[in-house]
């Protein structure tokens, strides 16, 4: 893991299982999720956080590598920045074993995001303030076995 990289430890609930005992794979998008809040939370850590200001996402990407199966303790999602544009940016995720736990990897995404402006229904630009966060926690592009083909 990439020193520029975020880790956010994220519960797994026993609802998260389909009817194969594994992590459905629509729950993936709700520990990206709540990765993303609880890395925002410290990442723009100020008077004005992105998450009230506003911020959408735009896509998702997901790649899953391996079957993740209910367990107690909680998964590891690792989490940063892949690309800024005027408006949005890209998040690159990897979802795995928390250190101790094991050494699986069991999904790549990745999550584009557009700053928003609610009281005006529109993006925003990105503050100076915002990239020099995102810049601070940027990183390479997510490595999806497609790209390498």
């Amino acid at each position: 893991m990439s020193s520029s990289h975020y880790c956010a430890t994220v519960p797994l609930r026993w609802s998260d299982m389909d009817a194969y005992g594994h992590v459905n794979n629509v729950q993936f998008l709700r520990l990206l999720e709540d990765a993303r809040v609880t890395g925002f939370a410290q990442w723009f850590d100020r008077d004005r956080p992105l998450l009230e200001e506003g911020v959408l996402v735009t896509r998702h990407e997901i790649e899953y590598v391996a079957p993740l199966t209910f367990r107690h303790a909680p998964i590891a999602v690792d989490m940063w920045c892949t690309k800024i544009s005027g408006a949005g940016f890209d998040l690159g995720y990897e979802v795995r074993d928390p250190q101790g736990v094991g050494d699986v990897l069991y999904a790549r995404a990745e999550t584009g995001l557009v700053v928003y402006d609610f009281p005006t229904s529109s993006p925003r630009r990105i503050r100076t303030d915002e990239r020099d966060i995102l810049r601070a926690h940027a990183g390479d592009a997510v490595a999806f076995r497609w790209r390498s083909r």
